[in-house]
């Protein structure tokens, strides 16, 4: 299970050889994903029948989100409601609805606190499809062609090793 929160700043380069492009505007939003690419071939989910681990992983993106908030409200940055996005329908439903049915008692009370903050409002619950899911960049491993589809979604550039020393170089 792995949460991928990607505030959009002008910061300049990050630790994997991603840069993210000036003046962009600072938002933050929450990717939640259960898979690892369990499927080595075609690195498909193969957790698909398991709708609790994904309504678990929305619950601890959820958590991520809420505690950057807290760290960034100390910078002087405000946020209403924060989006998290999910490709699991059965996920944001169940985190949606109000009413906790007798066969969710199997999920443990400290995930159920995620439908606390959707009813207040702190967290706003959106479903991607698969192929626009941003949280695949960092819980699948992916062809070339769809990391570098993802890596320019998110308003950053891949740098190649050989644009790395120019970048070095020129400093």
């Amino acid at each position: 299970m792995l949460e991928a929160l990607v505030p959009r700043s002008g910061t300049g380069k990050t630790a994997k050889h991603e840069e993210y492009e000036k003046d962009c505007g600072f938002e933050l939003t929450g990717f939640s994903d259960a898979d690892y690419a369990g499927c080595k071939d075609n690195f498909k989910s193969t957790s698909g029948g398991a709708q609790f681990l994904e309504y678990l992983s929305l619950s601890a993106c959820c958590a991520q989100v809420l505690w950057m908030r807290t760290q960034l409200t100390d910078y002087g940055f405000h946020f209403n409601k924060i989006p998290i996005y999910c490709d699991s329908k059965s996920a944001i439903t169940l985190s949606c609805n109000p009413v906790q049915h007798s066969r969710t008692k199997h999920i443990a009370i400290r995930y159920h606190f995620i439908k606390e903050h959707v009813e207040k409002s702190t967290t706003g619950l959106y479903f991607v499809k698969t192929n626009y899911q941003l949280a695949d960049l960092f819980t699948k491993a992916l062809p070339v062609d769809r990391f570098n589809y993802l890596v320019h979604r998110l308003g950053m550039r891949s740098l190649s090793p050989q644009e790395l020393d120019r970048l070095v170089k020129s400093q």
